[in-house]
């Protein structure tokens, strides 16, 4: 898989999602279909309601799409391949029936808390089923040193799967925030997969990375559509996948830097408010507490566009770090 071939796949990909958004994001407008609500305590972002989501609709199915043509055409449609693509769908089919239930049916909470997770769950049970079908290695690389989990191998899974794909979906909170980290998060794995010759792996991350560019165009501050749980779910899942699938599953800890914090932030917020009666943080997650002004929640409240650019930054930096631990 050359250079040309991995241009060619994101292009396309990339064509088809900015090609199409503008028809999907004048469906809801024809239509006068209710968008995303906005929280109350972020007062920016009350002119933002009403703004169309479920954008991840666009760019998963392009990202279907095209990897399985590119994969049968250049003879890279494995195991692996279906792995990704499986887990891109399911995780995707539960954020999307959660946003239905919420946009359609005006169901404020959307698919019950347990309803997702044994959605999933299920989703991880069976990647670990294919996974051990095809007799992939139980050792967990948990910062280079090999554990060998046996069985509980399918628990770490379960976890890894389900904490990630939350975690972008808690990430996604501002225009273009998610987006870009996850693109800039696909690259750093990109890397890592040219160099141990995963070409399959490859040619999901590099249709990934066009088609959430492509996103972006419609997706950057003022966003004109929210990627929504369809989006955000698929993506985290798809992350916690690849880093599995290169055997590297501690660099997600800090190529996802940023996932882990804005999950850290809402953990910390909720304990301490059940523990002590007050508050960490202005609002979590973390990226609206820069926007309220910082912990005293008096301070000079941030852009949208400062706290993306800070984030980008620090994943950039996170990604960076990895590549050079590795190699």
């Amino acid at each position: 898989m050359n250079l040309s071939t991995m241009f060619l796949v994101a292009a396309m990909t990339f064509a088809l999602t900015f090609s199409l958004m503008p028809l999907f994001i004048g469906y809801f407008q024809l239509k006068k279909i209710d968008g995303q609500q906005m929280h109350e305590d972020v007062k920016q972002h009350l002119q933002k309601a009403g703004t169309p989501t479920m954008g991840g609709v666009v760019f998963l199915v392009a990202i279907l799409l095209i990897t399985t043509l590119s994969g049968w055409f250049m003879k890279l449609f494995t195991t692996h391949t279906f792995i990704l693509l499986f887990i891109i769908l399911l995780y995707g089919i539960l954020g999307f029936l959660d946003d239905f239930l919420k946009i359609f049916k005006h169901k404020n909470e959307g698919l019950k808390a347990k309803q997702k997770l044994v959605g999933q769950i299920i989703g991880a049970v069976i990647f670990f089923w294919v996974y051990q079908g095809e007799d992939f290695s139980n050792q967990l690389n948990w910062f280079g040193t090999q554990l060998h989990l046996g069985w509980f191998y399918a628990i770490f899974l379960v976890f890894w799967l389900v904490g990630f794909s939350n975690a972008v979906n808690l990430t996604d909170g501002i225009d273009g925030l998610a987006s870009i980290l996850v693109v800039i998060s696909l690259s750093c794995y990109g890397v890592i997969a040219v160099h141990q010759k995963q070409y399959d792996v490859l040619l999901v991350i590099v249709s990934s990375i066009g088609s959430l560019v492509g996103f972006f165009g419609f997706n950057h501050k003022p966003a004109k559509i929210f990627m929504g749980d369809v989006g955000s779910l698929a993506l985290g899942g798809l992350l916690a996948t690849i880093s599995i699938l290169l055997h590297q599953e501690w660099t997600l800890l800090l190529i996802g830097i940023i996932y882990v914090l804005e999950t850290s932030s809402v953990m910390l917020q909720v304990a301490s408010f059940k523990l002590f009666g007050r508050r960490i943080f202005a609002m979590s997650p973390i990226h609206h507490h820069f926007e309220l002004g910082g912990f005293s929640g008096r301070g000079k409240p941030w852009t949208e566009w400062q706290v993306d650019f800070l984030f980008w930054a620090v994943g950039i930096a996170a990604g960076a770090l990895t590549l050079f631990i590795l190699y």
